[in-house]
């Protein structure tokens, strides 16, 4: 048999017809959209430190990816863009200053070198994958039963490189209407670099203030930069003489919620935090007399047995601070002299009007916490909510700046128990955004989290909430026994659902309602009513249940009987002499 060989221009062919093939899949390979699990695990990557993660090897790939996005590359000039003009008031503030430039474009400055040398400040741009959620996630491991909280760094210059400045002129990002423009975290990394620079390079005037000038289209954030510093407003320029002290503050907490602004513990260790200098702090009586707790009693006298135990267990912490309780004309003169004698020193108000309520609505006047940032003679004011008692000494949290309060869901604070800084202007900013500003549960919590969206986290033994979401017997375990530990583990406990004061002592009544059981604690309604026990009989007669009130207390049991809840205690006899007619209330 004669051995044939292939010609050439056939093997040409073959050839060919690999390569086309090979250059076929390779174009594919290299035009495929990258892996969606990138994209699903961006966020997790930068909850740790940018740089610690830049320098781990086996993050290496996906984080170098993540920080080449985030490199700041200046901007040529854009004919579309419109030039920055400088401020008529800033050659009122100085010739021949020191400027530092924060997040201004080169086409932007040209002109400001007429008012002395300027200093471009130079940053790393936080990623886009970086989520307001990771500086503000709805739950830490506080007690570090399983971790250590952290938060993720936000990239900060090189303050060392610079010297002294005069003046520091930033441009703050505004995305304003979008939604969610508020909590935007490029947003926050140029207020953070301007407050930062403030403190540690700010020349300082004689009352500690230092000047920065920031162009914004919407306000800059209060959180920082507050509204009683603010010397002019001219278009979108803003021009501040910042407090110092109070900045140092700020940036020296926390970035976010992401860890507790007061620690339970050493770092990483089970060693309780050395709060001694904190302590020392809080018990100069000069800075007593200009503190206050405080609360508010508006639309009905439903809360002034809750308001008097809230008193009395506040003097039984042996707080030394005045108790400032805010009422309007609803509440009567036989009320009002029985809070007086629980420890409140009274203050009448007028209401005001949340716009967006319906007429006779719950929250139709729940805006009046406002007027606390009326209270300017003290310097910060501690507010609790009407149904929560105090356990143990609160005063701690007078070192702690507006706002600080405790975690709620998602990103937001509780307003049960928060530290705010009373200021007329402020009052005025909650003023003028009422018929703006979208409350995500139209109250005064969701309003006031849009306002501040910038806090500074709490432990929530601070503004323990009485609830059960698990709904496991591990949760009702621990949470009851937290409620009934004695000397006290906690430090408040807040009384959602129905209020003890509005039950039979014999029985937390939120068992009888199916949709309120989330709520039910023998163990918490038993502490409420061990402090109510301890009062005076005329401040206890405020306590008394109203004839309507008693009829709904029956009826729920009734209810409760007849779908037959399990806990059935429904059965339970009812001893409270309050449900006795010589006892009610009109």
């Amino acid at each position: 048999m004669v051995k044939t060989t292939p010609s050439k221009a056939l093997i040409i062919r073959f050839n060919l017809v690999c390569l086309s093939i090979f250059l076929s899949v390779y174009a594919t390979l290299l035009l495929r959209p990258p892996s969606p699990v990138y994209f699903n695990n961006a966020a997790s990557l930068v909850r740790c430190s940018l740089h610690e993660c830049h320098d781990k090897e086996e993050k290496s790939i996906k984080m170098k990816a993540v920080l080449e996005e985030a490199q700041v590359k200046p901007e040529s000039p854009k004919k579309h863009k419109t030039k920055i003009k400088m401020p008529s008031f800033f050659s009122e503030i100085g010739k021949g200053m020191k400027i530092g430039m924060v997040n201004m474009d080169e086409y932007d400055v040209s002109e400001w070198s007429t008012n002395g040398e300027t200093t471009p400040i130079y940053f790393e741009k936080v990623s886009h994958f970086f989520n307001w959620t990771d500086l503000f996630p709805e739950w830490i491991d506080e007690e570090e039963e399983s971790d250590v909280a952290s938060c993720p760094e936000i990239p900060m210059p090189e303050f060392a490189q610079y010297e002294s400045m005069d003046v520091i002129v930033a441009k703050l990002p505004c995305m304003y209407p979008k939604e969610g423009w508020g909590r935007n975290v490029f947003r926050l990394q140029v207020h953070l670099i301007a407050a930062n620079l403030a403190v540690k390079k700010g020349k300082k005037d004689w009352k500690w203030k230092t000047k920065v000038v920031l162009w914004s289209k919407c306000r800059p954030m209060m959180e920082l930069f507050r509204c009683n510093d603010l010397v002019k407003h001219e278009g979108d320029w803003w021009y501040y003489e910042a407090d110092v002290k109070r900045l140092e503050q700020k940036v020296s907490l926390p970035v976010g919620s992401c860890t507790l602004a007061l620690p339970l513990w050493e770092q990483g260790i089970d060693k309780v935090y050395d709060l001694s200098k904190i302590k020392r702090s809080v018990t100069s009586m000069s800075k007593a007399k200009h503190e206050a707790y405080a609360t508010v009693l508006h639309s009905s006298d439903g809360y002034v047995c809750g308001a008097i135990t809230l008193a009395q267990s506040l003097l039984q912490t042996g707080t030394k601070r005045d108790l400032i309780l805010l009422i309007d004309t609803s509440i009567s003169t036989a009320k009002r002299r029985a809070l007086a004698t629980a420890g409140w020193k009274i203050r009448f108000i007028s209401r005001i009007r949340n716009p967006r309520a319906k007429n006779g609505t719950y929250n139709e006047y729940n805006y009046t916490k406002f007027r606390l940032w009326q209270l300017t003679d003290y310097n910060k004011i501690i507010f609790i909510d009407a149904d929560i008692i105090v356990l143990r000494n609160l005063d701690i949290l007078f070192h702690f700046p507006q706002m600080s309060a405790v975690g709620n869901d998602q990103s937001i604070f509780n307003s049960g128990v928060m530290v705010i800084e009373p200021s007329n202007c402020t009052f005025q900013v909650l003023m003028d955004l009422r018929d703006d500003v979208v409350s995500y549960n139209g109250g005064d919590q969701g309003f006031l989290n849009e306002i501040f969206v910038w806090w500074h986290r709490l432990p929530r033994r601070v503004n323990f909430l009485k609830n059960f979401w698990a709904n496991t017997t591990l949760e009702a375990r621990v949470k009851n026994g937290l409620f009934g530990s004695d000397p006290p583990k906690l430090y408040a406990i807040h009384y959602l659902g129905l209020k003890p004061w509005h039950c039979y002592r014999d029985y937390d009544c939120n068992w009888d309602i199916e949709d309120q059981r989330v709520y039910a604690s023998d163990v918490a309604h038993q502490r409420w009513w061990k402090l109510h026990d301890g009062m005076h009989e005329r401040l206890k007669s405020m306590c008394r249940l109203t004839k309507k009130r008693r009829i709904e207390l029956n009826w729920d049991r009734m209810k409760a009987g007849k779908l037959g809840l399990p806990d059935e205690h429904w059965k339970i006899n009812i001893t409270d002499p309050r449900k006795s007619g010589s006892l009610l209330m009109d």
